[in-house]
């Protein structure tokens, strides 16, 4: 999928605290220009003529750079700094969010959070990764690595659901599930293998959006779903490059080469039937405009959940088991 013709009204202002990928230099060089610009004491109207020449200029680039990216620059792309997290959606697409702590059995993990909302006046399920802006909040997401209690959370936020005939829809954004030991010493596996279980016989629609990056099975234990949709340069796959190269070629200096032969981008597993849908970020990535992809993210939640709701439960839990023994033919 490639950026539609630019349009003015669709294309995102770069803030001043935006932080440039290596690949963006030519984009940053030119809004370096802008804002020396903006901050002379001049004010006229050839001044303005040249920010706004250097702005169709810098969109111009912006869309040269993001129509051909590889693979490895798309892996960049989803690990933004500033890309938009699960906590960003919900304040932007659903009312009334109001969330659930707990596993009822260990603590709460706040990598994984979960509750109730509003979609248009449909009560629904969120349950997502959350990977934290600053540092403190970093540290007490476990930077969006979830834990045991997590996953269990998630289950019971699931079955939760069910009981009250609620759809589930879940953010996808996570390198992986916490590997120390202490989440293996308190069952990681066996939470996550235990979410698959529930997740493929939930007797309710299962909606999935890959917002960011989707690693491993700390992606796949809240995924099983109904409709897969993933974000233009989000990325979703077995392992992280990094851990793919170090086991293949023993160095994770080779992780570009491991991100092009997992075929992590949205539209190599959309070729492959992994994903339904791929949602169009706007011009420079989610990160550069989060009500302009919450708005289509939500468009895509109301097409999808009218769909599913139509359908008798035999018909969908029918369809899901069919889905997932098709994947991989």
């Amino acid at each position: 999928m490639t950026n539609k013709e630019i349009n003015p009204k669709n294309i995102p202002e770069i803030s001043e605290d935006y932080k440039f990928l290596d690949f963006e230099k030519t984009i940053q060089d030119i809004s370096e220009k802008i804002t020396a610009l903006k901050n002379s004491a001049i004010d006229s109207s050839e001044l303005n003529n040249q920010i706004n020449t250097l702005r169709k200029e810098r969109d111009v680039e912006t869309k040269k750079i993001y129509s051909k990216l590889s693979i490895w620059q798309t892996v960049q792309v989803a690990r933004h700094p500033q890309r938009p997290h699960t906590l960003d959606f919900i304040e932007r697409i659903f009312d009334d969010f109001d969330e659930l702590h707990g596993d009822r059995q260990f603590g709460d993990d706040a990598s994984i959070i979960g509750g109730i909302a509003f979609l248009e006046k449909i009560p629904v399920m969120i349950i997502g990764h959350e990977k934290g802006r600053d540092t403190e909040e970093k540290v007490r997401r476990n930077f969006g690595m979830p834990q045991p209690e997590g996953y269990r959370k998630a289950k019971r936020l699931m079955e939760l659901a069910e009981q009250f005939s609620m759809p589930v829809i879940t953010f996808i954004d996570t390198a992986g599930a916490y590997p120390g030991i202490e989440g293996e010493e308190r069952g990681q596996s066996e939470a996550i293998a235990r979410n698959l279980a529930v997740m493929s016989e939930l007797k309710t629609p299962i909606l999935v959006v890959v917002t960011g990056e989707g690693g491993s099975g700390g992606a796949l234990a809240i995924s099983v779903g109904d409709n897969i949709a993933m974000l233009q340069y989000a990325t979703y796959s077995v392992a992280s490059p990094e851990a793919c190269a170090s086991i293949i070629w023993r160095t994770a200096d080779k992780a570009p080469d491991a991100a092009e032969a997992m075929k992590v981008s949205a539209n190599e597993l959309k070729k492959l039937k992994i994903i339904d849908e791929i949602i169009e970020e706007p011009l420079g990535g989610a990160h550069r405009d989060y009500d302009l992809i919450s708005s289509s993210i939500k468009d895509s939640l109301i097409k999808n959940l009218s769909t599913l709701n139509n359908m008798p439960m035999e018909q969908l839990l029918e369809r899901r088991y069919k889905r997932l023994l098709e994947i991989g033919i």
